[in-house]
């Protein structure tokens, strides 16, 4: 008998200490293989360093790599809590295309009901966005922003061919922006949705793993 391939792995990469905690969760092993709940520290340079370190060993080589955690949304109405399903994201140095999102979309509105899910390019920055900042990221068609996805995705696809999506909480909005990022803290709304979204992870995983016809 041939014996069956090990499931692919799961990375889910995260900026903050606070985010990764929210990630750690018992339902871990729920998922359709192993998972890692990477914590790459703030700015695309330190995501890009974690992110391509870990893909490069053995253990993750084949990983697919689903980016979350908090970040900026740019459209007015955006609340904190909401969540948004990158179609892609960007950055100066390129687009990365997500796989999975209408199923991301659905999962999540099963595991967070009543909140709103967003769908669109997600865009980076290498800093906190503030004020005026965010009419000119929407301009560019982007709905949210945020430090780390962009760098995390480009990274992933770069050490080779794999799944990529990114999923963040909207911490702070046109109407409701934050003094600084040390009060996320207070963003008591945001964790908790966050501290809710694995499931759909789980699930996103999943699908990945089912044979195609």
């Amino acid at each position: 008998m041939t014996p069956q391939a090990a499931p692919a792995p799961l990375l889910i990469a995260c900026a903050l200490g606070i985010e990764q905690f929210a990630l750690r969760r018992r339902e871990r092993g729920r998922a359709g293989g192993p998972v890692t709940v990477l914590r790459t520290g703030m700015g695309p340079a330190a995501a890009e360093r974690s992110v391509t370190r870990l893909l490069t060993g053995a253990d993750l080589r084949g990983a697919a790599v689903l980016a979350t955690g908090f970040c900026a949304g740019l459209a007015p109405g955006m609340h904190p809590g909401d969540l948004v399903v990158a179609g892609e994201t960007r950055d100066p140095r390129g687009t990365v295309p997500c796989v999975g999102t209408d199923l991301l979309v659905k999962e999540l509105v099963r595991a967070v009901p009543g909140r709103t899910v967003h769908t669109g390019p997600l865009t980076g920055t290498d800093h906190v966005v503030r004020g005026h900042e965010r009419s000119a990221l929407l301009a560019t068609g982007a709905i949210a922003a945020d430090m780390e996805s962009a760098a995390t995705l480009l990274s992933a696809v770069r050490t080779g061919e794999r799944p990529v999506a990114a999923v963040r909480v909207v911490v702070d909005a046109p109407e409701h922006e934050l003094v600084r990022i040390g009060t996320v803290r207070g963003g008591i709304s945001a964790f908790r949705v966050l501290r809710s979204v694995l499931p759909a992870f789980y699930e996103w995983h999943r699908s990945l793993l089912l044979p195609r016809r």
